[in-house]
């Protein structure tokens, strides 16, 4: 099994799932037990400032970064948090997921957000999207999914509502021509 850590899931566009469709999920954990993602395209009607006061972690809501959308990483326990986050060292429990892409839960990184000290860029995701094992791969070989490598540009860098589409250039081919039908020889 090759691990798909580091790669998006773009939803096909016959995805029926309300949830995923159009969803462009970056895969931060893949192996023999299963797969973890986040979804990085469905933001929600919480700012970071919001979430942050929610949560009792001051923060300066005259900053950009408090007016940042939070979004919804998945249906899968919607109350814990995760910032994806360009690379700085320093946070408690911050984890490479890449050389451009770190992930973290820790409180102190939630609390550098508003600051001087906030990684350059960042994502907040409340839920994340979990696989049982061999079910990621299921979905795949039913059509539902199509995969690339991640670029952290289409996370951190394209705006919001362009990033499923984003996604799916770097595919590089006109993908209203896919068939929803999966096909295997």
């Amino acid at each position: 099994m090759q691990s798909l850590e580091n790669h998006f899931l773009i939803a096909m566009p016959s995805m029926q799932d309300p949830f995923f469709k159009r969803a462009v999920t970056y895969i931060c954990e893949h192996n023999e037990d299963g797969a973890m993602g986040l979804v990085i395209n469905q933001p929600i009607n919480i700012t970071v400032g919001e979430l942050l006061d929610k949560i009792e972690i001051d923060n300066d809501k005259t900053q950009q970064a408090a007016q940042v959308s939070v979004y919804a990483g998945g249906p899968v326990k919607t109350d814990r948090g995760f910032v994806l986050h360009s690379p700085k060292h320093g946070y408690s429990a911050s984890q490479a997921l890449s050389s451009d892409i770190m992930i973290t839960t820790s409180k102190d990184v939630l609390a550098s957000l508003t600051t001087a000290q906030a990684p350059e860029q960042f994502i907040i995701t409340l839920g994340y999207s979990g696989w049982e094992q061999g079910q990621l791969e299921q979905e795949l070989l039913d059509n539902s999914w199509l995969i690339i490598k991640a670029d952290p540009k289409i996370i951190f860098d394209t705006p919001v509502e362009k990033r499923w589409e984003k996604a799916v250039s770097m595919l590089g081919f006109d993908i209203s021509q896919l068939s929803p039908e999966a096909g295997h020889a």
